[in-house]
């Protein structure tokens, strides 16, 4: 197209070095893309190779919590209550490993209705001497709750828990009717 304007340029035989060097540069990049998809290569197997390492180690302690918590439930003095229960018309449940021997127990809710406001769940250790304040419970939320509680060391032996609806503060014996009441 610009022939017209007599700027072409007439065709000239490149001299034979420009040929080697095309040649060599093509080839240098050749290996230099070859090297690279090495490097690449490694870079994605030292990755890969961590992510690895560190789901092994997130599995490793999630394995011995699983087994620190069954040789917990397999001593002697241990007992596991499963209480399914409805709150506001919604089935939930709860779950308490009392230890006999240390006294301790370990609680799980789920699926337990939000309290309203001003309000909490409160759980109660039941004893020959009646009903024992244990723990508040404000549920929030729609989330799962763990917590650990201890029996006092004068309550005396405990036969029961029991729960029911309470003023948030607490209160020192059940005011509402119990939402279920549980021997040992």
């Amino acid at each position: 197209m610009s022939d017209w304007l007599g700027m072409a340029a007439a065709p000239r035989t490149p001299r034979p070095e420009l040929k080697d060097r095309v040649v060599r540069r093509a080839q240098s990049a050749r290996r230099m893309h070859w090297s690279m998809l090495a490097a690449a290569a490694l870079v994605g197997a030292l990755t890969g190779g961590g992510v690895l390492w560190q789901r092994s180690g997130r599995l490793a302690v999630d394995l011995a919590a699983a087994r620190d918590t069954l040789n917990l439930l397999r001593q002697p003095g241990g007992r596991v209550l499963m209480i399914p229960l409805t709150t506001a018309g919604r089935p939930g449940a709860m779950t308490i490993y009392a230890d006999s021997l240390t006294r301790r127990w370990l609680v799980t809710c789920h699926h337990l209705t939000p309290n309203r406001t001003g309000e909490a769940y409160q759980l109660w250790f039941l004893t020959a001497a009646g009903a024992l304040p244990a723990a508040m419970m404000p549920m929030d939320r729609d989330v799962p709750m763990v917590m650990t509680l201890e029996v006092p060391a004068g309550a005396g032996a405990v036969t029961g828990v029991a729960m029911s609806v309470e003023p948030r503060r607490g209160s020192p014996a059940p005011t509402s009717p119990l939402l279920f009441r549980a021997a040992l």
